[in-house]
């Protein structure tokens, strides 16, 4: 099973930079968009209906702001809309497939980079998220969190880590709360194939950031240490250019 995280900032903008082709050609399984800025109605969903998709979608409740959807190829044996706070999915945050072996989330962590009032809703976020997960994984013991967390984890993950290390993002309290959130039971899949530093998944519009490859790895596919032995690849695509994220791939057997 193939499972594509991608945040599209924007799936009206991103169609208009070839997207429907993309996901044509490169065929997941699953697809899980964050920051879709739409209604379905705004879309037309003709053409992935063409293509055998099922899909799913939880906009924000203010227009063209947040949002997350998830295609896929599988009817899901159940999809659950939110995580029940209200305030979070006012926003769109939350979308969840869950199918025979394993469930899979669309998830959209809020940024703070915008101010301190945001900054304190991520953190707030942060706390109630981990334990929406845990008690989930009360009844969903495999889970496959597919999205745009706004972290990046590491030093490695960042293309400048000492001058960034004060931005929403990278700091020292939002990576320890992923840290623990790993420890908690997860395997960041990218990381668990792919050691070497420079590979990110977003890029800032500004100053050619993206031709000099100065990004920030904040998209992940985290999946319950229990789906370890079905694991088969994870791959960035950095050259898929519909949004200033890029899509992250797993690859997952569905025995295990």
């Amino acid at each position: 099973m193939k499972i594509i995280t991608y945040n599209v900032n924007g799936i009206r903008a991103a169609m208009g930079k070839g997207l429907m082709q993309w996901i044509k050609q490169t065929d997941p399984d699953v697809l899980c968009l964050q920051e879709i800025k739409a209604t379905p109605e705004q879309v037309g969903v003709f053409e992935l209906e063409e293509m055998g998709y099922k899909h799913y979608w939880y906009p924000a409740v203010k227009k063209g702001y947040s949002g997350v959807a998830i295609f896929t190829k599988t009817q899901p044996r159940h999809v659950e809309y939110g995580c029940g706070i209200k305030e979070y999915d006012d926003e769109g945050r939350v979308l969840r497939a869950d199918f025979e072996d394993f469930s899979i989330m669309s998830v959209y962590h809020p940024s703070g980079s915008s101010g301190e009032e945001r900054q304190a809703f991520k953190i707030k976020w942060l706390a109630h998220f981990q334990e929406y997960i845990n008690t989930l994984k009360q009844t969903k013991d495999k889970l496959v969190l597919c999205g745009d967390f706004n972290i990046c984890h590491k030093a490695i993950d960042i293309h400048n880590p000492v001058s960034n290390a004060k931005s929403s993002g990278f700091l020292p309290e939002e990576r320890e709360w992923m840290e623990q959130f790993i420890q908690s039971g997860f395997i960041d899949s990218f990381r668990h194939f792919n050691k070497e530093p420079h590979h990110y998944s977003w890029w800032s519009y500004r100053a050619g950031a993206r031709a000099k490859n100065l990004g920030w790895r904040i998209d992940y596919n985290m999946v319950s240490k229990n789906l370890e032995s079905s694991l088969i690849r994870a791959v960035i695509l950095p050259l898929a250019m519909h949004s200033d994220h890029c899509p992250v791939v797993l690859e997952l057997s569905q025995k295990g």
